[in-house]
């Protein structure tokens, strides 16, 4: 198969390239090679091979995160007063398949007015419903006919799930006015609860990119022409004299090939050139090609081909934490016997085909929205926002919560206890941030703002504060809570109404009341957050779609501004966010740009 570490020699000009080898990619590539077999195609992946028994296992996708780990690329952001002068560490997939290889692999799907407002020609929720049907095999009722049923990506349950953990947490979001829905995944559904899917076979096996799609084909027999190279950095798009993208230049990616020769290679392209690293990687490829702000490439050292001042603007992501609970629950009905290892060794457990293995262990998602009077509760400006943004769109949530079991952070933290947690992001963030080059090297360090609680107005903040007295009420309604594992929770006064608690073996009833919190409660809340929001490692907007006047860098048709040949796909395009974990718009994305580049290429329809 036409899968190397060292891209042979003969392979020295093909007909289209992309640059990155992450979820979008893999669609991409795929589609272009069933089109037509003999169009040549080359791949660059900077990460290994995603072929790991530690990918293909959901259940240890924690590990994955651990800063030893090769799967993953991690980005340090800049410290800002907003998040108590602290620097987060973004995680990006670094591995063929991307994201989709090393994710939680949540099922979650953008809403429809997501689409629609991207506001352009092609991309709205009608147009795209086809491509996010073909990408998925759905197991599970399609009552309104939104699901694909033939896809290379299955979506199911998997082989495991924490049944209890389930019932208690629909039983308890019913008593604060959120209802049990199939799937929270249909274009229109907000303010309810489903029972998670999962980018999961019904095997127990990881659905990603490079696994349902790449893979298949490079072993086929079929695909002569589709060559993958991995472990190899891009450092550059080579431009001629006419601002056309007609090369890259790569190298050995020192971190698995520390004693190779790290000049760089060059290969042409003779058709088509598409960048697809990512939200955090596409934007620097193109500035270390010359094409970005003037001021950004020349503080780089960097000569400037192409003045497009809208490439690594406008940075977003979903602002995340995660809140464990104490709990009476056992080893069996959480992931942490699991990934702690008190089950036995990885090895042992793959090799009798532990059905826990086919878990990620978020049992419930919802998608919901504040009452009339929370709404207001949270002041004058928010009010206005909500008025704006949402009020005339009840399908858009203000965040999204999962019921996760097991330990929702750095495994170092655990206690070893089973642990029974939410994990809380909010959507539709009103900070913006930034990601730029320092130098003109791969190996140089990026700007990289990720804008948290920036935003005018702090409205952003008071969205999570709001959703932290949500969350706690409906755990505090389930049967398996005990109380706050106090460390990850915010430090009230031991004579506040909000004050963490550790309960006795018995729960509280059913009809519990509301924590009722003071002034001096909120600002310790709000402290709280500032010191432990994170990444949700959704990243997106950075080369967004818009007309180029609005800072856009791609038009609708993913052809980058003032340059001929180029493309990109993947969320960096994204000019407005979604309500949902973004891997099926990062599988949507790929689809839709296989269709227009396939149209465009001549080879017919996709």
């Amino acid at each position: 198969m036409g899968l190397y570490t060292k891209l042979p020699v003969e392979v020295n000009q093909v007909d289209v390239i992309i640059a990155g080898g992450g979820t979008a990619a893999c669609v991409v590539a795929s589609r272009l090679a069933d089109a037509d077999p003999e169009l040549s195609i080359l791949v660059i992946e900077s990460g290994p091979n995603n072929e790991i028994p530690t990918i293909q296992h959901p259940g240890l996708f924690m590990l994955h995160l651990s800063p030893e780990s090769k799967v993953n690329q991690f980005y340090l952001t800049k410290e800002s007063p907003e998040i108590a002068d602290r620097k987060l560490v973004l995680a990006t997939g670094s591995v063929l398949g991307g994201g989709s290889s090393t994710n939680m692999m949540m099922y979650s799907r953008a809403q429809r007015s997501d689409w629609d407002s991207w506001g352009t020609p092609g991309w709205s929720a009608d147009e795209m419903l086809p491509f996010l049907k073909k990408l998925e095999t759905y197991h599970g009722k399609d009552g309104k006919g939104v699901h694909g049923h033939d896809g290379p990506i299955h979506v199911s349950r998997g082989t495991y799930n924490s049944q209890r953990i389930e019932d208690e947490a629909i039983a308890a979001a019913e008593k604060l006015g959120w209802s049990e829905v199939d799937g929270a995944s249909d274009f229109g559904t907000a303010n309810a609860l489903c029972r998670a899917k999962r980018f999961i076979s019904t095997d127990g096996k990881r659905q990603d990119a490079a696994s349902c799609y790449l893979h298949p084909r490079l072993r086929d027999g079929k695909h002569p022409n589709l060559h993958v190279l991995v472990e190899s950095q891009v450092t550059r798009i080579l431009l001629d004299e006419d601002h056309k993208a007609v090369g890259v230049e790569f190298r050995p990616n020192p971190l698995f090939h520390p004693d190779a020769d790290q000049s760089t290679r060059s290969v042409k392209a003779n058709k088509l050139f598409i960048a697809s690293c990512g939200a955090c990687g596409t934007p620097s490829l193109l500035e270390r090609s010359g094409i970005g702000a003037p001021n950004i490439l020349k503080g780089a050292g960097v000569s400037v081909a192409v003045d497009l001042p809208g490439v690594g603007k406008g940075y977003e992501d979903h602002h995340l934490l995660g809140y464990p609970y104490l709990n009476n629950l056992s080893d069996s009905e959480t992931l942490d016997g699991l990934v702690l290892g008190r089950m036995g060794s990885y090895d042992d457990l793959m090799k009798k085909n532990e059905k826990m293995l086919g878990w990620n262990g978020q049992e419930i998602q919802g998608k919901i929205r504040p009452t009339d009077a929370e709404v207001a509760a949270l002041g004058p400006d928010f009010q206005k926002a909500w008025d704006q943004e949402f009020k005339n769109q009840p399908d858009k949530p203000l965040a999204i919560i999962n019921i996760v079991a097991g330990f929702p952070g750095d495994l170092r933290q655990a206690t070893g206890d089973p642990c029974l947690a939410v994990t809380a992001f909010t959507v539709y963030p009103f900070s913006r941030g930034h990601i730029h080059i320092t130098g003109p090297s791969v190996s140089d360090p990026v700007d990289f703002d990720t804008g948290f609680f920036q935003d005018e107005g702090q409205l952003d903040i008071k969205k999570h504060i709001w959703f932290y007295k949500k969350q706690r009420e409906l755990i505090r309604r389930m049967p398996s809570y005990r109380g706050e594992m106090a460390k990850f929770h915010p430090p009230f006064a031991a004579d506040s109404a909000a004050a963490c608690v550790k309960l006795s073996e018995n729960p509280l009833s059913g009809d519990v009341a509301d924590i009722t919190y003071s002034a001096e409660d909120d600002i310790v809340l709000e402290k709280f957050l500032r010191e432990n929001v994170s990444t949700t490692w959704h990243s997106l907007g950075t080369c967004k779609m818009l007309p180029r006047e609005q800072d856009g860098v791609v038009d609708r048709n993913l052809s980058v501004y003032g340059v001929k040949g180029l493309k990109i796909a993947d969320l960096s395009i994204a000019p407005r966010n979604v309500a949902a974990n973004t891997n099926d718009t990062a599988l949507a994305v790929g689809e839709r740009a296989a269709d227009i580049f396939i149209r465009e290429l001549g080879l017919g329809s996709a």
